[in-house]
């Protein structure tokens, strides 16, 4: 069996991430969403907080498996016997981001390999970082997030 991860801070998920996730769902049989603690990032959201939120967007699908992780991610995907890493990217500087991490984590884990996948059009404009602001605004996230993501939104600010 396939297993690859896609990992992030979901501070909080969003379309974007929810279209790659599920894009890469199709083309392997597991895909662990591993949600970072992120200790240094002052995340509106707590690890649980962004876990829960995580799990409730792919409660049906069964090949998407939703596990929180602190530390270094090659560790995790160690323990998890994973050696592909799914990024998106929408734009050069992604690009140029990513590029430099997927060097450091083949420098500590020599067999890892990092799979980037731009997103659909329509999401390539978007980040949790803008999805909390116009959140935290009063705005309307709903065509941006799940309608669970965006009540817990709702209910932070």
């Amino acid at each position: 069996m396939k297993t690859v991860i896609y990992p992030g801070t979901f501070d909080p998920i969003t379309n974007g991430h929810v279209d790659i996730i599920q894009r890469a769902s199709k083309m392997f049989n597991q895909v662990i969403v591993a949600v970072a603690e992120s200790p240094r990032k002052n995340t509106l959201f707590t690890l649980d907080e962004r876990i829960d939120m995580v799990r409730e967007v792919f409660k049906s699908q069964p090949n998407i498996v939703v596990k929180g992780f602190s530390g270094l991610l090659v560790d995790f995907a160690k323990a998890e016997n994973a050696n592909i890493l799914i990024r998106g990217l929408r734009t050069t500087i992604d690009f140029e981001y990513e590029l430099g991490l997927s060097t450091m984590y083949q420098k500590l884990m020599p067999e890892i390999e990092s799979l980037f996948l731009p997103p659909n059009e329509k999401y390539a404009f978007l980040s949790s970082t803008i999805v909390r602001e116009v959140a935290l605004h009063g705005g309307d996230v709903t065509e941006f997030v799940h309608s669970y993501v965006a009540n817990r939104l709702i209910n932070k600010g």
